[in-house]
């Protein structure tokens, strides 16, 4: 609390995954967010509050599909696009006329908020476009001595980040995919919800490379990985694999991580499963394909941006 209130950053723990948060009222501790992450200035933070009580401070105007939204998945893992008060720092929305907000379920961040009183702005605490974090092991990891403060609240119970959602101009429409789905969306709101368009604001994770870890990956149907593991793990080269299954084979050079059919453990795991496949010493990962189903989405959307981090020649492999 201390280190928040005088313009320090502090790692904490939420429901989706660990924030590398800030006083988003604090030029000097939102540069130093910018600066730990080495994250473009352009790409903009969620503020974090304690409640939506606050919100007027933050938004010039909360429309009503915006309110409801808040009032179903509120405390949760939604993060809501408006129109930004004159207040708000650029520094903290990019230099857009939006602001993104979300109101943390986690007990230790929303202790945390209470007792600041204030907006956090707090993007995931790992470098920009690495794998985010879901352990306090892994944000030391990530930045060792140059954090001074890591707060420890477990493991985080969803795995992934936010569902954002965009309250602009009229429309509404879905940037990111989370834990909350877009048929879920649409119960509250109907069809009205849409997604994202070319014209739709920046927002966290919207980079076309991103979650990566700092081995090639490649993502590949199910029928093909053992093909692909025989192929390239020839001459002792060690392959990681993420599958939805047991391998139906031996292989000698092959670290395999069975991570399940089911969602919530896929989705919960992904990250550290990444992780662990990453320190294995492997030569490229292959992930398994998820299946094409909006339940998905978000998982697919991770997968996805995090193959786009892969060297254009690492998918010219068999």
């Amino acid at each position: 609390m201390q280190a928040l209130r005088a313009g320090e950053v502090v790692a904490f723990p939420t429901e989706t995954v660990y924030g590398l948060g800030g006083n988003a009222q604090h030029a000097g501790a939102v540069q130093k967010i910018y600066a730990l992450k080495e994250r473009p200035a352009a790409h903009p933070l969620i503020v974090h509050l304690d409640s939506a009580r606050f919100l007027h401070r933050w938004a010039r105007d909360v429309p009503e599909a915006a309110a409801k939204l808040a009032e179903k998945f509120w405390p949760g893992p939604l993060t809501l696009v408006l129109p930004r008060a004159p207040t708000v720092l650029d520094l903290v929305t990019g230099g857009q006329d939006s602001v993104a907000i979300r109101v943390p379920a986690h007990p230790m961040a929303q202790q945390l908020l209470r007792a600041f009183g204030g907006g956090v702005a707090a993007p995931s605490a790992n470098r920009f476009g690495h794998v985010s974090p879901t352990r306090a092991e892994h944000v030391r990891e990530e930045f060792g001595e140059a954090l001074r403060v890591v707060l420890d609240g477990g493991e985080c119970q969803v795995g992934l980040e936010s569902t954002i959602v965009s309250c602009l101009e009229g429309e509404v429409r879905l940037l990111r995919p989370g834990l909350i789905s877009l048929a879920q969306l649409r119960r509250e709101l109907g069809d009205a919800v849409g997604t994202a368009t070319p014209s739709a604001p920046r927002v966290p994770g919207s980079a076309e490379a991103h979650y990566a870890p700092s081995t090639p990956l490649r993502l590949v149907a199910d029928g093909q990985i053992e093909r692909l593991v025989a192929e390239l793990s020839r001459g002792g080269k060690r392959i990681g694999v993420l599958a939805q299954r047991s391998p139906l084979g031996s292989f000698r050079h092959v670290t395999w991580v069975n991570a399940g059919t089911r969602l919530d453990h896929y989705m919960h795991d992904l990250y550290a499963n990444l992780r662990t496949l990453d320190r294995a010493g492997t030569c490229c990962l292959l992930v398994q394909d998820v299946p094409k189903d909006e339940r998905w989405d978000a998982v697919r959307d991770r997968l996805t941006r995090a193959a786009a981090a892969t060297p254009a020649e690492f998918g010219d492999l068999p």
